[in-house]
């Protein structure tokens, strides 16, 4: 059967409200507009619709943190707004483009130029030192003074002094921290986290979230996906996902 759900929306900063009471943000400028959103696995009896008439804005310079159970379609929406997958139908901007109808290489070239990620599993090479994981998105991308670059996000993330050191030498905090500075390497219109802090204590992941917070000081546009209830003091906006749609939108 097609599953269904709770009401769509935006973040609008209000209590959960009847179907097509989240309005788009009006009056900022947003680095990301997804306009009902649905995106549809399989078909006939066996469909599932994992986002439904899914609308939210993002503003550039925002951090936004995005929650609801496992089920609810965030992963779906992360697959989405980082250009891994395309809606079913719907529409989504992304910085002013309309990247809902781009081929698969066209996505490659968003994800690669303006996406950074950071996910639970950190995803690091295990016989590369920390720089060299950092710098490998800018191989791809033929960039000059590739180590210096790789240096410069350790730097922003604390780790200046294990540069060297490969992820069997690093905590699981630290290990998080380069993949941090792997995503910020590019210098990317989006920093996409997929529950950061999942695999990490609580020092470790109250030192991630405080990176985080502090790039986002620094005017980069975030968005982390997360189940995690520590994350929500930390953004500007916390909006709740169930059963695919959008059923809550808080302020900070």
């Amino acid at each position: 059967m097609i599953q269904q759900g709770g009401a769509p929306g935006s973040g609008s900063a209000r209590p959960a409200a009847p179907r097509g009471d989240f309005p788009l943000q009006t009056g900022a400028d947003h680095l990301i507009r997804l306009e009902s959103i649905t995106k549809i696995y399989g078909s006939g009896d066996a469909a599932v619709v994992a986002l439904d008439d899914f609308s939210l804005d993002v503003g550039a310079g925002e951090l936004l943190a995005v929650m609801g159970p496992s089920g609810s379609g965030k992963s779906t929406l992360m697959n989405i707004l980082g250009c891994l997958d395309t809606p079913t139908s719907g529409r989504y901007w992304f910085g002013g483009e309309d990247v809902s109808r781009l081929n698969e290489t066209q996505l490659a070239h968003v994800r690669n130029r303006r996406i950074g990620f950071v996910f639970q599993q950190f995803h690091l090479l295990p016989r590369l030192s920390a720089w060299r994981n950092v710098e490998l998105p800018l191989l791809y991308r033929g960039e000059q003074d590739r180590r210096a670059l790789a240096l410069h996000a350790l730097d922003q993330v604390g780790l200046s002094n294990r540069v060297d050191h490969r992820p069997t030498q690093l905590s699981g905090g630290q290990q998080q921290r380069v993949a941090i500075a792997r995503a910020l390497v590019t210098d990317p219109d989006l920093i996409l986290a997929d529950e950061p802090t999942g695999n990490l204590d609580s020092v470790a992941s109250r030192d991630v979230l405080a990176i985080l917070r502090d790039l986002n000081q620094q005017g980069r546009t975030i968005v982390i996906i997360t189940h995690d209830p520590e994350v929500a003091p930390v953004a500007q906006r916390t909006v709740v996902m169930r059963d695919g749609r959008l059923v809550h939108g808080v302020a900070a």
